[in-house]
């Protein structure tokens, strides 16, 4: 099974200080076609204007990724930690039994433009996580890095459910193949560029949805930048 989600099929809002676009069912937006895939939960495509963002709230029994594209994103939590997230940077935070926290623009001038993710935990009730590590562009240049992963493979930030994302960056003649297991999803989402998946033309923020599949191929990227999901059936 091959499916094609198009950027303009997402849902969209748009705040003033904050627009969003949502590729599952989130907040206002309702799809039922569209609620989750396998344990992806959550693809938040944000964009939050200078000195503003969220307050502290809580979350519990997700794996939150945070993927910066652009700007700055400032984060604390309850668990004692606080950074600011750059481009290149990826936080993954297990929310566990229970975690608050706050995400917001520390910039006067410069928008922040990140993905969040929401990948639903194997199990729930863990203890509440958090990890942060750069993945420079060298490391996702014409190939799939893997940069979180269930058992933590590669160098890659370790979250609580049988699951890699892969990030690669691609341009020309750049290609790459990820073998598959038929058994299990893929999810490729297109964050900016142009890039073809499958023999299918993506542009920023278009989907590919695969199950029974046994090989992902990328290339004829231009100013590609991609998240490829290896994910289990549920």
């Amino acid at each position: 099974m091959q499916q094609i989600r198009r950027s303009e099929q997402r849902g969209h809002a748009n705040h003033g200080w904050l627009e969003s676009f949502h590729s599952f069912s989130f907040a206002s937006y309702y799809d039922p076609n569209h609620i989750e895939f396998g344990p992806l939960r959550v693809i938040n495509e944000d964009r939050v204007q200078p000195g503003a963002g969220f307050g502290e709230h809580g979350h519990r029994d997700m794996e939150i990724i945070s993927y910066v594209l652009e700007g700055e994103l400032a984060h604390q939590d309850s668990l004692g930690n606080g950074s600011t997230l750059r481009p290149g940077d990826v936080q993954r935070m297990s929310a566990g039994t229970g975690v608050q926290h706050s995400e917001f623009n520390p910039s006067r001038t410069q928008a922040v433009h990140f993905l969040q993710i929401w990948i639903q935990p194997r199990s729930t009730g863990i203890a509440p996580g958090y990890e942060q590590k750069h993945f420079a562009p060298d490391a996702r240049r014409g190939r799939l890095c893997r940069i979180v992963d269930g058992q933590g493979r590669d160098g890659a930030l370790r979250m609580h459910q049988d699951a890699s994302l892969y990030a690669g960056l691609f341009d020309g003649g750049e290609h790459a193949e990820l073998s598959l297991d038929p058994a299990r999803r893929a999810y490729v989402h297109l964050v900016r560029g142009s890039l073809h998946a499958n023999a299918v033309e993506l542009r920023a923020g278009d989907a590919l949805m695969l199950r029974h599949a046994d090989t992902l191929q990328l290339r004829h990227g231009e100013g590609a930048e991609v998240l490829v999901f290896d994910l289990p059936e549920r």
